[in-house]
């Protein structure tokens, strides 16, 4: 069977064979005796047994609920106060508060014991930890952000909260390389990832069997035989049931090493939803991507499973590439508990772009402390937008907080776009994006849909000056709960071609939606939409 591509008009393409040893392998399709005793299987029904043991608990209380009604209504009002008064987002509150009127007894049960959560708190304090011991070997400079600050105070400000808020500092005048599709990336970083003489280091939130990841692995394995020191860092979530086990052990015996982040445990616990959502990659520490673009062959659209996928990603050469580089060794320490000498990981090249004066910030957000990084600089970007502001986002359940920031950019005249996708890759999520677009509309926000496909770029640009790229969706699960990563740019070269791309989106592959458009939405999309949309925090 030949491999399927896409090209850029949409249509599927005939490949030549691969000549990876790795990337020649295809998936089979699994036997059903091998589906039930999976480990994905067996986890799956461990965590239902456990829903199961405590609605068996709550039954057994309600039967002797007459005697117990006192007790359990104390419980129940004690939790949504508790709940009321966290500084949680308000939208999170109600999802909780709303089953809690409803199943008091269960809910209050299931609230406890997430709640109290001592491993989370570990892991907690020692990311935290690890952040500010570290950041010493992340000082900014001062004579950059001298300048920022008498040229443009309204950019000092974000700069200044990245570096006091996040411990990531501003570089200036780097050399920066937009990649409009998954494939062009995978193909700067297989020519970078064979330069490497040093050390390359990867974290990524799914790495699936396929070609992608055969070539890949590949070169991890030459390189690693090499003496070049290769780190790998996957997500326990993204990445336990479609990487294989036989491929860590290659890497292992060639001389790299792999290591598992939240290593998915069959319990219910709440660290299972902070999962580390990042794409890194960083070669002798002289060059660093990162974007949407996962490791699977979906994303270079090797395999066709939502229409056409549109992702996107840059390529950072220069002193900027220290930030990411610190990002992977602050994961890695935290996991392994291990101590590093940083000194060795510095870059030692310079990639100056002498035709851009602006400047880049890549900075990471942790779920584990009061900063939302990720959010405060989406809210800066629309917040600060004068003449129009685009994103691209693959899920859109904003907060109230942005939502309201939405409303008064657009209301101020600001030309306010959304673009998300036409086929999605969850139903439910799709769901709820679609039930803000009502309101999006009445605001005066031009909506879009990605017509051929799937966009899982997650872009946001404004004025011809400002631009975000990175990991971070316009949803809870990023703005809140995952470990994520980006790069601020200001006035660097690639905007242009970051304009570029969004224009050819909006005149050739999205269909603007109309008010039409949403009152032809089905029944059952719009009562399931009010359903989920309360507990869209949750999901």
């Amino acid at each position: 069977m030949k491999t399927r591509y896409v090209s850029e008009d949409g249509f599927a393409i005939n490949s030549k064979k691969p000549r990876s040893k790795y990337s020649k392998r295809r998936k089979k399709p699994k036997k059903l005796i091998n589906i039930i005793f999976s480990q994905k299987t067996t986890i799956i029904l461990m965590l239902l047994l456990q829903f199961v043991q405590i609605f068996v608990m709550f039954t057994i209380l309600n039967e002797n609920y007459n005697y117990l009604s006192i007790l359990f209504s104390t419980l129940g009002i004690g939790v949504a106060i508790y709940i009321v008064n966290t500084d949680r987002n308000p939208a999170y509150k109600l999802a909780w508060i709303v089953p809690l009127l409803i199943f008091p007894v269960f809910t209050s049960i299931l609230y406890l014991i997430l709640a109290n959560q001592p491993y989370k708190r570990k892991v907690s304090n020692a990311y935290v930890k690890k952040n500010l011991d570290t950041r010493c070997y992340l000082p900014e400079d001062t004579e950059l952000t001298e300048k920022i600050k008498t040229q443009d105070p309204e950019l000092y400000r974000l700069v200044r909260y990245l570096d006091d808020s996040a411990g990531f500092p501003a570089y200036g005048c780097e050399d920066v390389t937009y990649f409009p599709l998954g494939e062009d990336k995978f193909a700067s970083m297989v020519t970078e990832m064979r330069k490497a003489e040093k050390f390359i280091f990867m974290e990524y939130f799914i790495v699936d069997d396929g070609e992608m990841w055969g070539e890949i692995l590949d070169i991890l394995v030459e390189k690693a035989s090499a003496g070049v020191e290769v780190r790998l860092i996957v997500d326990g979530m993204g990445s336990q049931f479609t990487m294989p086990a036989k491929d860590k052990k290659a890497i292992e015996k060639a001389g790299g090493r792999v290591i598992i982040f939240n290593k998915f445990r069959p319990m219910i616990s709440t660290i299972q939803n902070n999962r580390d959502h990042r794409k890194i990659l960083v070669i002798d520490g002289n060059v660093g991507f990162t974007g949407g673009v996962n490791i699977a062959d979906e994303y270079i659209n090797r395999l066709i499973r939502f229409g056409h996928w549109k992702d996107t990603a840059i390529m950072i050469r220069g002193q900027a590439v220290w930030n990411l580089t610190m990002m992977v060794l602050q994961m890695w320490e935290v996991i392994t508990h291990e101590s590093t000498d940083y000194e060795k990981y510095r870059p030692s090249l310079s990639y100056e772009n002498t035709s851009s004066q602006g400047i880049i910030v890549p900075y990471s957000d942790t779920p584990l402390d009061s900063e939302k990084i990720g959010r405060m600089v989406y809210m800066s970007m629309i917040n600060t937008s004068k003449k129009y502001l685009y994103i691209s986002t693959p899920y859109f359940i904003p907060d109230n907080e942005i939502l309201t920031s939405l409303e008064l950019a657009a209301k101020s005249g600001v030309d306010v776009r959304i673009i998300t996708p036409h086929i999605p890759d969850k139903w439910y999520i799709q769901c709820i994006t679609r039930s803000y677009y009502i309101e999006l509309l009445n605001m005066g926000v031009k909506v879009y849909e990605y017509v051929p496909g799937f966009i899982h770029a997650k872009n946001c640009l404004s004025d011809d000056k400002r631009a975000v790229v990175g990991t971070i969706n316009f949803d809870y699960r990023s703005l809140y709960l995952h470990f994520e990563d980006a790069a601020f740019m200001q006035d660097t070269a690639c905007i242009p071609d970051i304009k570029e791309d969004f224009d050819d989106l909006f005149e050739n592959k999205c269909h603007r939606i109309t008010y039409d458009d949403v009152r032809r939405l089905s029944f059952a999309s719009r009562f399931m939409s009010v359903i989920l949309r309360i507990f869209a925090p949750l999901l």
